[in-house]
């Protein structure tokens, strides 16, 4: 492997290392990212699930594990558009303008921010679904534990990737972090409940089924959502596509907006 290529690596692995470490280190942020979620899934799904049932492609399944697949999406999308946040952080400490002039592509830290990004919201995830297994969420999708785990794992990290993507690049063309909240507020809450997350998206007004195909979140639950319970809406390789090419558009974009930073 040329040295070139190596030190694009080492650099993204070192931006990405120091990610995790302000994550592990602020103890009180991975547990209060838990409950917020670990609540929607008690309160909304322990609540309907003895009254609401859902069918469609791929069989039945009560309401609890037709909602757990959104709320993992919900963790994936908050965390992660969320994480753009270190480079106002960044930025208003001083750390940014140092590396930027330090010999390191910038393009690797943006990918490094979205690894480290992507990393939290999957632990986080997958935390909530351990949890989730002890109030009633059951996956009994056609793929098996290893293949459901799988398939969620890999639409996590395509979702959490093109969300860094989006933070990063809303990030890149504000001055201060009260700017990056509200936008990011603004974007968020109608990303996720247009996603399909609380309700069957086949029984939705025409105006509003078009919000949802259009949204990348939307294909992300489903596909966690035939993961876990055999229900689903798009084909999967639609879905699996749709994740995969906003990761790359999203990257793309937050790595040509990041370029214009001073």
């Amino acid at each position: 492997m040329p040295n070139g290529r190596i030190e694009f690596m080492g650099d993204i692995y070192s931006i990405w290392l120091r990610e995790m470490i302000r994550y592990i280190r602020a103890r009180s942020r991975v547990v209060t990212s838990l409950i917020t979620p670990l609540l929607w899934l008690i309160i909304f799904g322990s609540g309907f699930s003895s009254s609401l049932s859902f069918g469609g492609s791929g069989g039945s399944t009560n309401y609890i594990n037709f909602l757990a697949p959104g709320i993992l999406g919900m963790t994936v999308l908050f965390t992660s558009i969320f994480s753009g946040m270190s480079v106002m952080f960044d930025k208003e400490f001083g750390f940014l303008k140092e590396i930027l002039v330090a010999p390191v592509s910038r393009t690797s830290i943006v990918l490094g921010k979205a690894l480290g990004g992507t990393t939290q919201a999957s632990i986080q995830a997958l935390l909530i679904l351990a949890l989730s297994t002890l109030i009633g969420v059951k996956i009994s999708g056609p793929l098996g534990l290893a293949g459901a785990l799988a398939l969620i794992l890999v639409t996590m990290f395509f979702t959490g990737m093109g969300f860094v993507g989006l933070g990063i690049s809303i990030a890149s063309r504000l001055e201060n972090i009260e700017g990056f909240q509200v936008v990011a507020n603004l974007l968020v809450l109608p990303i996720f409940f247009l996603s399909g997350a609380f309700f069957p998206v086949t029984s939705l007004p025409d105006w509003m089924k078009v919000l949802v195909d259009l949204n990348p979140l939307a294909y992300s639950v489903d596909a966690m959502r035939y993961a876990v319970t055999g229900l689903h809406t798009y084909s999967i390789m639609l879905d699996l596509a749709v994740v995969f090419g906003f990761f790359v558009l999203m990257t793309v974009l937050g790595s040509v907006l990041f370029r214009n930073v001073r």
